[in-house]
């Protein structure tokens, strides 16, 4: 399952589960038929991606990934690990950043990022094995753990869209503390990834990509 593409195994339960659970959902799941959460492929680009990505627009981080990609010749961990610092530097990358990918390509080079390995864990011991590494935080774990290993009961409690739809959908537009929040979604378990994504759709209706 891991890394695969197209639509989750468990995705149709999921719905059912929740829309019987919860009428707020139940509405947002019936408004956004046919679509659902895909896999995203390769480990090692997911991450790259991501760190690249870290505190700049996507329009920004778009024109420097096609950089680095050019730069690499393909996004692999030896390729990375072999490209000279200056090199990398021209593609529009920080010293943290090439800092950052350097580590990365480290881990994947030794074999503590591969699909196998990740898939045996929980996913709290997937999010400590890859918050280990420098420049991806809890965040970027918990994506990954939802696009890439497809798991299934993730609460990104510090994303922003999250906290946003929970505060529209539930609140009246009023933030809520992340304990409240917690306590809301435990009406969603086993199935937290999922609603989290329908509260996505209900701010942004295309499907964003991690």
């Amino acid at each position: 399952m891991g890394g695969t593409s197209g639509r989750p195994a468990y995705w149709d339960d999921a719905c059912t589960a929740l829309s019987a659970a919860d009428p707020v959902l139940g509405q947002l799941i019936a408004s956004y038929p046919g679509i659902s959460l895909e896999g995203r492929g390769d480990v090692f680009v997911t991450l790259c991606r991501s760190i690249v990505g870290q505190q700049i627009s996507v329009k920004a981080a778009d024109s420097i990934w096609r950089r680095f990609d050019a730069c690499v010749g393909e996004v692999r961990s030896d390729r990375v690990l072999a490209a000279a610092v200056d090199d990398l530097r021209a593609c529009g990358l920080s010293q943290r950043k090439v800092e950052y990918l350097q580590d990365l390509a480290r881990h994947h080079a030794d074999g503590k990022l591969a699909s196998d390995r990740l898939e045996a864990m929980d996913d709290e011991a997937v999010i400590a094995e890859l918050t280990s590494i420098r420049g991806i935080g809890r965040w970027t774990a918990e994506m990954f753990l939802m696009f890439h290993l497809l798991r299934p009961d993730v609460l990104p409690l510090d994303d922003i869209g999250l906290i946003k739809a929970v505060a529209r959908y539930y609140h009246a537009d009023e933030r809520r503390p992340r304990a409240e929040v917690r306590a809301l979604a435990q009406r969603w378990a086993p199935w937290r990834s999922v609603a989290t994504w329908y509260l996505w759709r209900g701010l942004e209706p295309v499907p964003v990509s991690y």
